[in-house]
């Protein structure tokens, strides 16, 4: 690696930088991140804060508050991971991605602060997006957990309130492999006394638990906030704790994209007070969603759904969503995942919906290879052709030149697969 003075990397330079100077991708815990945050005098954050934790519907639910925020004149920062193509997705202002510039200041003055205190890449990242959102003026903060919640660096803020999506069987080695383990670890992000929202009907008892010892305001989905709908119909209503509005469905579509929409709008119920919305401005917010990637509709010749599900829970959502969009003829899988993932459980709910599968390796160690994915499918005795690649895009190739009036091509498995399909 060769040597910079400070503020000479370009964007590029300072992730390799990142990814060398810390021998572990992740390494759990605060006080490291804590300590660098308080040098930089980023705590508290300014303004209203949401830390957002779950296993899957973070990357939904923030993007639905972003909406509805923006559609009512607020300034709104957003910082979520991963990205799909560019790493300056992972922190939005009002909208806008972060500036190249505007990363390298940041992470240039992490470096001057952190001194010998080492930092892992997502740390790095959090900082420098609290560094650049303090700089911005902003009247609401939404802030997306990268890994369980307890112990990662996003919970460095006290957040105004609490979002926790649904919560399933994701990251083992890190987080637990029962629900009541990953859900004590998603329950770290609570705060004595604040709200707390969940967008889970059936919450572990380790959330119910630590939100009633800590005891913040209770708002779960299902018990004390739900919504109604008839099949087929424009409009939904959304029953939140205190008020009921009558709302256009979500831009977002796919399996329990209204749970997380019911949840996000219960969060603004809570912050009306402070944050004002008006229900037309609601409207405008759940109209306007958009978010790549998530059961994403891409017409053609064949049509594409990407969905970046890579987890037992995500591709059972998936697998109902594709179901409901009626008898499909012919539809192929392209598929790409990590080898640390569940593999098996991720991909028997979706064996009969597809007449043939594109396999892929996904690059780096954690990539799981063809091969495996094959032996996989084997092992579920799926009975469906299936087709060995070298990339994801190559399976996407062939499967375009080979099938071109198929039905429906679904890319699923990974963030990893959507982006290199996209």
């Amino acid at each position: 690696m060769g040597e910079f003075s400070p503020g000479s990397r370009n964007l590029a330079q300072w992730l390799d930088y990142q990814l060398q100077i810390h021998p572990q991708e992740v390494e759990l815990g605060l006080a490291r991140v804590a300590q660098v945050a308080e040098a930089l005098e980023l705590l508290p954050v300014p303004g209203v804060s949401v830390v957002v934790a779950g296993t899957n519907g973070k990357g939904s639910s923030v993007a639905l508050l972003e909406a509805i925020y923006r559609a009512a004149g607020y300034r709104v920062g957003s910082y979520t991971s991963p990205h799909l193509h560019d790493y300056r997705e992972r922190v939005r202002i009002d909208g806008v991605w972060a500036s190249e510039n505007q990363f390298c200041a940041a992470f240039d003055a992490i470096e001057q602060a952190r001194g010998d205190i080492p930092l892992t890449f997502f740390e790095f990242g959090t900082l420098a997006a609290l560094l650049i959102m303090k700089a911005e003026n902003l009247d609401l903060l939404l802030l997306e957990v990268g890994l369980g919640g307890r112990l990662d660096a996003v919970n460095i803020v006290d957040g105004s309130l609490a979002l926790i999506t649904q919560i399933d069987l994701d990251h083992r080695d890190w987080l637990g492999d029962t629900r009541e383990m990953v859900g004590k670890e998603k329950a770290g992000i609570m705060r004595a006394g604040r709200p707390v929202v969940c967008a889970d009907r059936d919450p572990p008892d380790s959330v119910i638990n630590r939100l009633r010892e800590l005891g913040a305001k209770e708002l779960v989905l299902g018990r004390q906030f739900d919504f109604d709908i008839s099949p087929g119909a424009e409009n939904w209503q959304v029953h939140l704790d205190g008020n009921t509005l009558q709302l256009p469905r979500p831009a977002l579509t796919g399996t329990g994209q209204l749970d997380n929409a019911a949840a996000a709008l219960q969060v603004v119920e809570l912050l009306q007070p402070q944050l004002p919305v008006s229900v037309v401005e609601q409207s405008e917010g759940l109209r306007q969603v958009a978010l790549a990637g998530r059961f994403e509709y891409q017409p053609g010749d064949p049509p594409v759904i990407l969905d970046v599900a890579h987890n037992p829970q995500a591709c059972r959502a998936l697998a109902a969503s594709l179901a409901q969009l009626g008898p499909v003829d012919n539809c192929y899988a392209i598929l790409g995942m990590l080898a640390d993932k569940d593999i098996a459980a991720c991909l028997e709910p979706l064996l009969g919906l597809f007449d043939g599968w594109y396999l892929a390796p996904l690059e780096g160690a954690r990539g799981a290879s063809a091969s495996e994915l094959q032996s996989v499918l084997r092992g579920l005795s799926c009975d469906k052709p299936v087709v060995i690649c070298d990339s994801v895009q190559e399976a996407f190739g062939k499967a375009k030149a080979r099938i071109p009036h198929a039905d429906l091509l679904v890319v699923f498995g990974s963030f990893h697969t959507v982006a290199a399909a996209r």
